[in-house]
């Protein structure tokens, strides 16, 4: 059971990266792809039906760790405080920002909300993929299974770590670049005319750029954690995963070519999981990774008892069923091109 759990809590993490990272790329490329307010209207207008609902994977992945390792969540929000404020606010204003952007008319509160929503775009995936190279690196817990850290401390990767060092900030800008990729590829999809054209544009460009910079990555992941790479040769799980990541950034390819939008994203989707399902199953059982490899908390150390497992894999697909369910109405009912809202309407 606890393997099955484990999985649950990766599947449900890259759920929430592919279906959350379009809406956060779109955010961060919204100035880039978008010149006028009709524009970034039409950007929004894009991802307007799905953002609010995408974060329920972030709280489903949340949940999950609640009811299966209570104590790998305990420990991952008392060590990561501080940035977990900084994130809890930064969706915030950012859902904040959508949201307010067109109450007024006046081109000045429209171009404040504008730069909102795209910092705060900018800033998340940086701070997630920071929190990804914080696991794969490292944290302090001593041998009660706690943790705290400070921001930064010297950006060294051993010693008194940071929550950013010169590693986590790698895996920071990689992930933004990853996710303003897919951000572009669904804009290239779901948007018309010159918007289309230049999210088509920085996709292809962001994806040049994770192209070059992933193999940077893999390297300074050996260096920080070389026991996840040796690893790699008893794990099959994790060699389908790479496949499927590969398969993905060809289908971005192909897609953009043959002017196929929609491959394009499905791709760019493929290689978001496929790398996320790659990452877990080279660090399975681990879930937060302790400096002193003794003291990591892991998916046996922390999990409840079976009973409680087994009780609970009875609901829980049903609830996935009706996740799942929901989305696939919403993308049916929101299927085709937006367009850029008139007036008051929309956003």
């Amino acid at each position: 059971m606890p393997e099955l759990w484990f999985a649950i809590v990766a599947a449900l993490l890259a759920a929430y990266v592919v279906m959350d990272g379009f809406d956060f790329g779109a955010g961060a490329l919204h100035f880039l792809v978008a010149r006028n307010d009709a524009e970034r209207r039409e950007v929004l207008a894009a991802i307007g039906p799905f953002w609010d609902g995408n974060e329920v994977w972030l709280l489903a992945t949340g949940g999950v760790l609640f009811l299966a390792f209570p104590k790998v969540l305990a420990s991952g929000l008392s060590g990561f405080y501080f940035a977990i404020f900084l994130v809890l606010w930064i969706l915030i204003l950012r859902g904040i920002a959508i949201e307010f952007r067109s109450h007024l008319e006046h081109p000045l509160w429209r171009s404040a909300w504008d730069f909102v929503f795209s910092a705060a775009s900018l800033l998340l995936p940086v701070l997630f993929g920071a929190a990804l190279g914080n696991l794969l690196r490292g944290l302090p817990i001593d041998r009660e299974g706690w943790f705290s850290l400070a921001l930064f401390t010297d950006f060294r990767t051993s010693g008194e770590v940071g929550i950013l060092d010169w590693y986590t900030i790698l895996v920071g800008v990689f992930a933004l670049l990853a996710v303003s990729a897919h951000g572009g590829a669904y804009l290239a999809w779901k948007t018309n005319a010159q918007v289309c054209e230049r999210s088509r544009k920085a996709a292809i460009r962001c994806y040049g750029s994770v192209v070059v910079l992933w193999p940077a990555v893999t390297l300074a992941t050996a260096i920080v954690n070389r026991r996840m790479y040796e690893e790699l040769s008893t794990r099959p799980l994790a060699w389908l995963a790479l496949v499927v990541a590969l398969a993905g950034i060809v289908s971005v390819v192909v897609g953009f070519r043959r002017n196929r939008p929609l491959q394009a994203f499905l791709g760019s989707s493929a290689f978001l999981a496929g790398l996320l399902a790659a990452t877990a199953a080279l660090t399975f059982p681990v879930m937060l990774r302790g400096l002193v490899d003794a003291q990591s908390l892991t998916a046996y150390n922390s999990v409840v008892p079976d009973s409680s497992l087994r009780v609970a894999f009875v609901w829980w697909p049903a609830a996935a069923l009706l996740a799942v369910t929901y989305f696939a109405v919403l993308f049916r009912i929101h299927r085709g091109k937006v367009v850029s809202p008139s007036g008051r309407d929309g956003y």
